[in-house]
Order: C-alpha cells, then sequence, then structure tokens
C-alpha cells in the first residue's frame, strides 16, 4: 500500500538563517549619515538652543570625537528631515562644521512625534520655566489627540489616568502643578521672558497670566516705572481688579508702588559699596564676619559710655 506523500516544501538552512536575519534587519533601526543642510527643526520647538557655556563645551567634544549619540528625525512631506530629538547636537555640529549627522529616521505621526520629542528633552538639567511650560501644553494637547485616556492605571482605585494626569505623572508633578505651569503660556513673552531670568516668581507670574494682553503690557509698562518685582499678594490683587473690571495702569502703578514689609525688615547694603573697604581676596562670607565683629566691638562701646 503507498504511503501518502506529502507536498511540503523544505527550504534549506541557509534560506531560513537569511531570511529570518533580513526580516529583523528590516526591523532594526539603521543609523544613516545624513547631510546636515537637509535637518530641519521641530515645528514649533520649545526648547532653546543657545550659544552658551554648555553649548561650547558640547562644540568641543563633537570637535574631538564627533556626534557619538544620534539625532532622531522623521521625513518632511516637503524634503528633508524634521529633528525630533538632537537640535542642540545639530547645532554644536554646525558650529565645529561637520557636513553630515548620524541619524535614525523614524515615520512617526505628528502627536507620537510630539511626545518623544517633549520626554526626551525634559530628561536635560537646567531647563527654563518657558521651555517646560510649552513642552507640557504640546504633551498635553498630543495625549488628547491620542484619545484623551491612556492605558496607566492607579495601583490603588485601579482608576484610569486622564491625560493632564499622565503628564503630571510622567513629570514627578501634581495635576495643579501641571495646570500652573500651562497657566503661564498666556503671559506675554516679554513677561514669560522675566520668569526665565528670575525677575518675576512663579507664583506671582501665575496670577498674571488671567489679565488679558492689554492688562499685562500695563502692567510690564507699571513694574518698570516702579522698578519693583511682583510679590503673591501684589500680583493676587491685580488679578481680582481685573476680574472686577477696575484695572488699569494708573492701578498698576499704586500697587507695586507700595513698600513691601519685607523691604521694610531688610537693610540692604550693596556689594560694591562693601568692596571698597575689604581687600580684594575676601570672600562675601569672609566680608560679613567682619562687619559683625565690628558691629559688636561697637556695640560694647557705646554700653561703656552709657555705664559712665
Amino acid at each position: 500500500m503507498p504511503k501518502n506523500s506529502l507536498n511540503v516544501s523544505l527550504k534549506g538552512a541557509d534560506d531560513i538563517f537569511s531570511t529570518e536575519e533580513s526580516r529583523q534587519e528590516q526591523q532594526r533601526e539603521q543609523v544613516q549619515q545624513i547631510p546636515i543642510g537637509e535637518l530641519f527643526p521641530f515645528k514649533n520647538h520649545p526648547f532653546k538652543v543657545l550659544d552658551d557655556e554648555s553649548m561650547q563645551r558640547t562644540v568641543e567634544s563633537v570637535e574631538q570625537y564627533g556626534v557619538l549619540s544620534p539625532l532622531i528625525a522623521r521625513p518632511r512631506p516637503e524634503g528633508g528631515y524634521e529633528i525630533i530629538s538632537g537640535h542642540r547636537r545639530q547645532h554644536a555640529a554646525q558650529l565645529a562644521g561637520l557636513d553630515t549627522l548620524p541619524v535614525i529616521v523614524r515615520n512617526m505621526d505628528d502627536d507620537a512625534a510630539v511626545l518623544l520629542m517633549v520626554d526626551s528633552n525634559l530628561q536635560r538639567e537646567n531647563i527654563l520655566p518657558s521651555e517646560r511650560v510649552f513642552a507640557y501644553k504640546m504633551k498635553l494637547e498630543a495625549l488628547k489627540n491620542q484619545g484623551a485616556r491612556s492605558d496607566l492605571t492607579s495601583d490603588q482605585v485601579g482608576q484610569k489616568l486622564w491625560s493632564v494626569e499622565q503628564v503630571a505623572s510622567d513629570a514627578g508633578e501634581s495635576k495643579t502643578q501641571i495646570q500652573r505651569f500651562i497657566r503661564l503660556t498666556s503671559l506675554i513673552p516679554e513677561l514669560l521672558d522675566m520668569v526665565d531670568e528670575k525677575k518675576i516668581s512663579f507664583n506671582p507670574a501665575v496670577e498674571l497670566s488671567y489679565l488679558d494682553e492689554s492688562q499685562q503690557r500695563d502692567f510690564l509698562e507699571a513694574m518698570n516705572d516702579t522698578q519693583n518685582a511682583p510679590s503673591l499678594s501684589q500680583a493676587q490683587r491685580l488679578k481680582k481688579l481685573a476680574q472686577e473690571g477696575h484695572f488699569s495702569y494708573d492701578v498698576a502703578f499704586a500697587v507695586m508702588g507700595e513698600e513691601k514689609k519685607d523691604e521694610l525688615d531688610k537693610v540692604i547694603i550693596k556689594n560694591d559699596t562693601l568692596r571698597k573697604y575689604f581687600p580684594r581676596s575676601y570672600t562675601p562670607k569672609q566680608m560679613e564676619d567682619t562687619i559683625i565683629k565690628l558691629l559688636e566691638q561697637w556695640q560694647r562701646k557705646q554700653q561703656r559710655q552709657n555705664e559712665r
């Protein structure tokens, strides 16, 4: 009785392994050398690329070792590639005179690209408030576009996190703090720059963000004219006055011109004033210690005179 024959086509070992190798090769991301002129910044990129001391160190490293970590970019419909991660490396490479850069090219939609761009940059140290606020806003909008709900769950109650709570969880911040950061996107650029420069503190800036653009510009003029930075209580009062329809430049000038309680309790001597009485080698701590000793001697002298 003849055996049933199986119609099976067996491939040789070389064919099997080469096919599997090809499949993995297609899945594996390849680093490409792309001309620097074909790389363009991410649209509305919120992180600043500054020619500061840190950038100079990066340029020196690139000149010596090249760009060791590849950029991540995606193809642009109009040609070239949009940088998702690596804007600082690209700028340093330009300053160092490089012609090409190592790049991983990924096909990503807008929301996925925003999420990767924000998360990769938020890992940096010394992020400015203005960078953080727009990054959080972009990430929140991208998460909402992706469906507003995430797959993350709370260990305690199993409740799914909404987008703003996912941003907060990823950033290690509270939901309220993320919302306060995003409020600062309503500040005019001049006031937001002052937050970066620490001329206006974060909490007063949040209150000032509730003023409309015209009111913010009146406030900015009043702040410059009085040469005073707003306290939290002053900013809260200005916000309330604006909500009640009583805000004006004159009102802002009057509020900002008030003496603050903490200023009444302080005696401030400028460093330039003190320097002429001390050797150049003295540190601020040495100057302070010397001043205290001299004041103690003066106090004892006054006591002796009063006892006579």
